[in-house]
C-alpha cells in the first residue's frame, strides 16, 4: 500500500511539474494548442510508465530538456546521484570536444639525440607516446623506415620509451579485479602494453641493432625522426558507437595532459571536467567523476547533470556535430543496432548506452514527430534483468518520438 501511495505521489509531482512549464512554451510555427496537446500527452505517456513492474524493485532517475523551446520537459528523481556506466563517456566527449576542439590528435613521436657517424646513430632514440589507442602494425613499419632514413645498422645508445603524458596507474580509480578492460599507458600497440617489445623486434627486422632499452623522458634537443597520429573523430567514433573503453580513456587523459604536468592522473582530468560542470551552473563537489569510460564503481552523477551536458553541446555547433555523428543510431548501428528496429523511435534517436551489474542508463537526443529536438538521460539502477531495462528505456524513447 505504501509503494502505491508513494507511486502516486511520483505522478502527481511529475505532472506539476509539466503543468508548471506548460504556462510559457512558445509555439515554433504550429498552434498554441497543438503544442500543449503534445506536451500533455508526452508526460502522461512518461507518468503512465512510472507504474512499471522495474521500478517496484529497483531506481530510476530521469530528465528529459526541449531544446527547442530551451526548457525542461519533464523530470523524476533527476538529481539522484547515480552511477552513470558508460553513458559517463558523453562527460569525457563533451569536455575533450569544449577544450581540446575536433581537430585534436593523438601523436605517437620518434625522436632522436646525438648525431650519425658512419652507420651508427652516436644517441639514443625515444619513443613519446601520445595514447593512441589504435597504433598498431602499420605505424609501426612506419617508424622503423623513418629510422633506416638516418643510413644507420646500429643505435650506440638505447631505445626509450617516454610515457610521461600520463601517471604511471595502469588501472582506473574504482576499476574491479575483474573488469575486462586493458592496461593504461600512453605507448600502446595493437591495444596492448607491448609496444617497446614490438619496436625492439621490428627494428631487428629492419637490421638495425640497439645497445639497451629503457624508460626515460625526451630531452627538449631532441630531433624529431617521425610521428604517427590520429584525428580525435577516429577515437571519438568507436569510443561512442561500440562503447570502445580504451579510447575513452585515451581521451579522458588527452584531456589530462593538456595542463602540460609530466605525468597526469585523473586529477588534472578531473579539472576540466568540473569546471565545465560548473560553467554550466551546476555545483561540481556533488559529482564524482573517476575515470573517462564509465567502468569504475566510483562514478557518480545524475540524470539532470548528463542532460546538461547534452545540452551544453547542442549550443554550440563544434561540439554538437561531431558528438550527435558519433552517438550510435536507434535500431540502426552500434551498441542501439538491435534496439527500437521498430516504431517511433527508430532512426530518430541517438543516445549512448551504458551498462555495468546490476545499472543499465541512456542517454541522448530524441527527434520528436513535430519535429522538436530533445535531450534525455534515463539511469535505471538497482536492476535484476537487464532486458527489462532496456524495454523500460525504449518505451520513453518511443514517446519522445512519437
Amino acid at each position: 500500500m505504501g509503494k502505491r501511495i508513494l507511486r502516486i505521489l511520483a505522478h502527481a509531482v511529475s505532472f506539476a511539474f509539466c503543468a508548471v512549464n506548460l504556462c510559457a512554451v512558445p509555439s515554433y510555427g504550429y498552434a498554441e494548442e497543438e503544442n500543449v496537446s503534445w506536451r500533455m500527452s508526452l508526460c502522461k505517456g512518461l507518468d503512465t510508465l512510472l507504474t512499471d513492474e522495474l521500478l517496484t524493485t529497483s531506481q530510476l532517475g530521469l530528465c528529459v530538456f526541449d531544446l527547442t523551446a530551451d526548457e525542461p520537459l519533464y523530470a523524476f528523481q533527476a538529481r539522484q546521484r547515480m552511477r552513470p556506466a558508460s553513458t559517463e563517456k558523453i562527460v569525457t566527449a563533451v569536455t575533450a570536444l569544449s577544450e581540446l576542439g575536433s581537430g585534436c590528435r593523438f601523436t605517437t613521436s620518434l625522436r632522436n639525440t646525438g648525431k650519425v657517424e658512419g652507420r651508427v646513430l652516436w644517441g639514443d632514440l625515444y619513443v613519446v607516446g601520445g595514447f593512441d589507442p589504435w597504433f598498431g602494425e602499420e605505424d609501426m613499419e612506419y617508424l622503423c623506415r623513418a629510422v633506416k632514413t638516418l643510413g644507420i645498422d646500429s643505435v650506440a645508445g638505447g631505445l626509450y620509451a617516454d610515457v610521461s603524458m600520463k601517471d604511471t596507474l595502469q588501472w582506473g580509480w574504482g576499476w574491479c579485479w575483474d573488469d575486462d578492460m586493458p592496461l593504461l599507458t600512453p605507448l600502446l600497440y595493437n591495444k596492448e602494453n607491448r609496444f617497446m617489445d614490438a619496436f625492439c623486434e621490428a627494428l631487428r627486422e629492419w637490421g638495425v641493432g640497439y645497445s639497451f632499452v629503457g624508460k626515460a623522458r625526451c630531452p627538449d634537443e631532441s630531433v624529431c625522426l617521425s610521428e604517427r597520429s590520429r584525428s580525435l573523430a577516429e577515437v571519438l567514433d568507436p569510443m561512442m558507437k561500440k562503447s570502445d573503453n580504451l579510447c575513452a580513456e585515451a581521451l579522458f587523459y588527452k584531456l589530462a595532459s593538456l595542463t602540460g604536468k609530466p605525468y597526469a592522473s585523473r586529477r588534472e582530468a578531473m579539472y576540466y571536467i568540473e569546471g565545465l560542470i560548473g560553467r554550466m551552473g551546476y555545483d561540481a563537489g556533488r559529482y564524482t567523476v573517476a575515470d573517462g569510460s564509465g567502468v569504475s564503481l566510483y562514478n557518480y552523477l545524475s540524470a539532470e547533470l548528463e542532460t546538461a551536458f547534452l545540452r551544453y553541446a547542442y549550443r554550440d555547433e563544434q561540439i554538437f556535430i561531431p558528438l550527435y555523428q558519433s552517438l550510435p543510431v536507434a535500431g540502426v548501428d552500434g551498441t542501439l543496432r538491435r534496439r527500437m528496429q521498430r516504431g517511433a523511435a527508430c532512426n530518430n534517436v541517438r543516445a549512448k548506452t551504458g551498462t555495468l551489474e546490476g545499472v543499465s542508463t541512456l542517454a541522448g537526443y530524441a527527434r520528436a514527430s513535430n519535429g522538436r529536438m530533445l535531450a534525455f538521460c534515463i539511469m535505471n539502477q538497482g536492476v535484476e534483468n537487464r532486458a527489462a531495462a532496456h524495454h523500460f528505456q525504449d518505451k520513453v524513447c518511443d514517446l519522445l518520438c512519437r
